[in-house]
């Protein structure tokens, strides 16, 4: 059942008094904290088994609170807020004193956003602060999309599950470093990088490792219990052959060039031609598998464009770097 006023209340109350609340957003749901409170945000990273040097997500509920969580806004940072907020975009900023090292995993920067779920927002609201909210599941396995994945996933752990139905966007926040003269992305997702370098005016680099920790970085992230191998797109079905011969219950995800072609595999599903589709029910997509048995799953990288390079970002972290080709 969707959340309602008096959900949205009640889990307002559990987060003044220290507890942990699963709340949707646009993205995948979170597994939330006060922002200002160092027990409270530590049981995240107990519930999650997450390294308490992995920095937090601080959610707020406008862009015009910014200028409370962190050392200083420029002029670039109001620009892509203004254009991005609500909305998937995640900006690195030096950390303001609101926020407690516990929640920038003992950095001197914190990561904010403003999300585009209207349960969100209204929770951000009547709790009147920040929420610390990482991905809302077992540290380094997939991200959940449905309150169901929470509850299935995390348990007892969580004290409050507010329900807003599947997430629209389905991949975590594009984050950008501000931090610096120049920013970059640290990690691809819901905020394109053609429409950042629009709205900018310029061009952002994607580097490969960054002097910032940010969420996602872990070698190995976003992982099914399945092993993931990843091959180009004329060798999907091939590789599914060989691995199924080979003894392995395989899954699928087959691209769209491959629709037509027979494969031997235990579960096959189809990429859907929309990116902005793919990246929804990507990690649905590795979940089913794994819920049909399958021990290892053959896939390809999108065309790094638009969604398509937050999607590959998933399945190459998916797949870990003994994995990836």
């Amino acid at each position: 059942m969707l959340a309602t006023s008096s959900d949205i209340e009640k889990a307002a109350g559990v987060l003044r008094a220290g507890g942990l609340v699963a709340l949707p957003t646009e993205t995948v749901y979170g597994l939330g904290a006060n922002a200002e409170d160092p027990a409270a945000v530590s049981r995240i990273f107990q519930a999650k088994g997450r390294p308490p040097s992995h920095p937090l997500i601080v959610h707020i509920g406008g862009g015009e609170q910014l200028g409370d969580w962190v050392e200083e806004v420029p002029a670039a940072v109001r620009t892509l807020a203004e254009h991005f907020w609500p909305g998937p975009l995640t900006l690195v900023l030096r950390r303001g004193r609101r926020v407690p090292l516990e929640a920038t995993g003992g950095l001197e920067t914190v990561a904010v956003r403003v999300p585009a779920h209207p349960v969100a927002l209204e929770l951000l609201s009547a709790f009147g602060g920040g929420v610390t909210a990482p991905s809302a599941n077992r540290f380094g396995s997939v991200s959940p999309t449905t309150a169901d994945h929470v509850r299935a996933e995390l348990g007892d752990a969580v004290d409050f599950v507010l329900d807003g139905g599947p997430c629209e966007v389905g991949v975590e926040s594009t984050i950008v470093d501000a931090t610096g003269d120049t920013p970059s992305i640290l990690r691809p997702g819901g905020v394109t990088r053609e429409d950042l370098e629009a709205v900018l005016g310029r061009p952002l680099a994607v580097p490969s490792t960054s002097r910032v920790r940010v969420p996602g970085q872990h070698p190995s992230h976003y992982a099914p219990q399945a092993r993931v191998v990843l091959v180009e797109p004329e060798k999907v079905v091939a590789e599914a052959g060989r691995e199924q011969e080979l003894g392995h219950r395989v899954g699928v995800l087959l691209p769209r060039s491959c629709a037509d072609a027979p494969v031997k595999a235990h579960a096959v599903v189809e990429v859907p031609a929309s990116t902005a589709a793919y990246a929804r029910g990507l990690y649905g997509f590795l979940r089913e598998l794994d819920q049909r048995g399958c021990d290892l799953i053959v896939a390809s990288l999108p065309a790094e464009e638009g969604l398509g390079l937050a999607i590959a970002n998933r399945l190459r972290r998916a797949a870990g770097p003994r994995h990836a080709v």
